[in-house]
């Protein structure tokens, strides 16, 4: 039989991940996973909602050896592998230039419309 605080360290790695890689803290992983929302992709957030799942069970020492320890303990893996691959610096960064992106389309556009305005009314 395995160690039993495998499932547990996993499941506690992944949230202090969470937290350090995109902000998502949580009492639980199943609340941080929540606050994450859609920040992970789609197979991130399957493979991290199974550890959530889990995390009631890995706790009680009967209901742990109804776990599939193999299945999470890869599934920790693979979403360890994809948060620590995270940037926060370089979505900040992108977070950034998308905002600034916006605002210089924004103001382009708001100085089509007033030249076609004034165009048309003959000011120009």
């Amino acid at each position: 039989m395995s160690d039993p605080g495998d499932i547990e360290g996993e499941i506690r790695a992944v949230s202090e991940l969470l937290a350090e890689k995109l902000g998502a803290r949580g009492a639980t992983l199943g609340r941080a996973l929540a606050r994450a929302k859609h920040r992970l992709p789609r197979r991130i957030r399957r493979q991290a909602a199974r550890l959530a799942e889990a995390e009631p069970f890995a706790a009680h020492p009967k209901l742990r050896a109804t776990l599939d320890e193999a299945g999470l303990r890869a599934a920790g893996r693979e979403v360890r592998a994809h948060l620590g691959a995270i940037d926060p610096a370089d979505l900040r960064k992108g977070w950034w230039l998308g905002m600034a992106g916006g605002m210089a389309f924004n103001l382009l556009l708001f100085a089509v419309i007033l030249i076609s305005a004034l165009r048309i009314l003959g000011h120009a």
